[in-house]
């Protein structure tokens, strides 16, 4: 029998960090290498690709989506999109391809590609990042590189898998040398956001960061640090605020307590600690 990779454990000892008692045993080895960052090759570049739907089509996932939609934004840039629609009156074919093409800020010059989002468009569950870095400006897909490895690892934690939830960021085109997204690109993408959770609707979003944390609630002025672990409502949809796995790869110390904050969401979805096995 092949032996199990080392990551495969580490994902049970997230399952169970909070039950560690003298009868659950973690490995020392374990423990070392959920605290080490993993090294990636440099990523080859994409072209990248619609996020994957189930059979039928976005046409079909738009024509049964939620009525459920993002208010006004007023001062927001102008969308380039042929269909002449705003946003938040686009399906999911016209919104993708309204991204694609976008020019309302700054960020169209330096991209390589726009980032739009994956996942499952019908997903229960997103988690709403920061802004593309080098990795996912290269291959047109989110959290691809060293923080994208370490989301996985704590979605994979959860009990769920990438392919079940949706993944994107507060702008859609990466901020060169990775700095944060200025106020007027923010602008530019909040109604791109703001059609994809009215179209999703998903029971939960998971706010990795201090930018998303402003865009959806531009009236609070704690920062991430204050509010993270706190539950927080945006238009009937729970939202849980938590660091950003970039924040995490800095700072490994807090990655126990946003491991407490997925916990809570966790337990909206019913999913239970499973212990490890004893050796």
């Amino acid at each position: 029998m092949a032996k199990p990779d080392i990551f495969d454990e580490i994902i049970e000892c997230l399952k169970t960090q909070a039950l560690v008692s003298p009868d659950t045993y973690v490995s020392p080895e374990v423990r070392r290498e959920f605290y080490t960052d993993i090294v990636k090759p440099p990523p080859v570049r994409q072209t990248p690709t619609r996020p994957a739907v189930p059979p039928g089509g976005y046409a079909r996932f738009a024509a049964q989506a939620s009525p459920v939609s993002a208010p006004d934004v007023p001062a927001a840039p102008p969308v380039a999109a042929s269909s002449g629609k705003r946003p938040r009156e686009m399906t999911w074919d016209e919104l993708y391809d309204a991204v694609a093409v976008c020019r309302g800020c700054k960020l169209c010059r330096t991209r390589t590609n726009t980032v739009f989002g994956d996942g499952d468009p019908k997903a229960q569950l997103m988690f709403l990042g920061e802004a593309p870095g080098a990795d996912e400006d290269l291959q047109g897909l989110p959290f691809v590189g060293r923080a994208g490895e370490l989301l996985t690892r704590m979605i994979n934690a959860m009990q769920f898998n990438r392919a079940e939830v949706f993944i994107a960021n507060t702008v859609k085109c990466r901020p060169p040398n990775n700095r944060n997204p200025e106020p007027d690109e923010t602008a530019a993408c909040r109604p791109f956001i703001m059609r994809q959770i009215g179209l999703i609707h998903p029971k939960v979003i998971v706010m990795l960061g201090a930018v998303p944390l402003r865009l959806l609630f531009p009236e609070i002025t704690a920062g991430i640090t204050r509010t993270r672990g706190n539950w927080m409502d945006y238009h009937g949809v729970k939202v849980m605020p938590t660091f950003h796995p970039a924040y995490l790869l800095r700072n490994p110390a807090a990655k126990a307590d946003v491991w407490k904050d997925l916990q809570q969401v966790m337990a909206v979805f019913g999913k239970k600690h499973v212990p490890l096995r004893r050796r």
